[in-house]
């Protein structure tokens, strides 16, 4: 049974970042902030994630 992982945090655009205020998620390729569980449309997944999903 395949696990729902589309979202930000297995994207190849996901960037996180520590800042004073604290964790900083963003969208590289959007250019804005964002969550780890968030999804959009243009989601393209890390390496890992496509061989995960290939051998499933």
């Amino acid at each position: 049974m395949k696990k729902d992982i589309h979202c930000c945090a297995t994207c190849i655009n996901f960037k996180v970042s520590r800042t004073e205020q604290g964790m900083k998620y963003e969208c590289t390729r959007l250019g804005y902030e964002t969550q780890p569980s968030y999804k959009f449309n243009c989601w393209e997944p890390k390496d890992h994630i496509k061989k995960w999903l290939e051998e499933e």
